[in-house]
């Protein structure tokens, strides 16, 4: 289930359809792919979603690999 993530300016929230793959109880963020090789756009677009929404664990997960593990890559903030 997608989970809307909400952009907060001066105050002011935009709406600009930001939504995060999984949320798990505002803490950590997981965006879900099932592509041939992970890009680094990938990798900007969990981390922007970690920034707008101050959740400093996510995790890039791609299901296109023959070990899961392979297809699994933590961030921090």
């Amino acid at each position: 289930m997608e989970v809307e993530i909400p952009v907060k300016y001066k105050s002011v929230n935009i709406d600009c359809g930001y939504r995060a793959d999984i949320l798990v109880e505002d803490k950590i963020i997981f965006e879900l792919k099932s592509v041939e090789k992970l890009h680094p756009i990938h990798e900007a677009q969990i981390l922007a979603y970690m920034k707008l929404s101050n959740i400093s664990i996510g995790f890039l997960m791609n299901f296109n690999v023959k070990l899961f593990k392979n297809g699994l890559k933590r961030f921090v903030l």
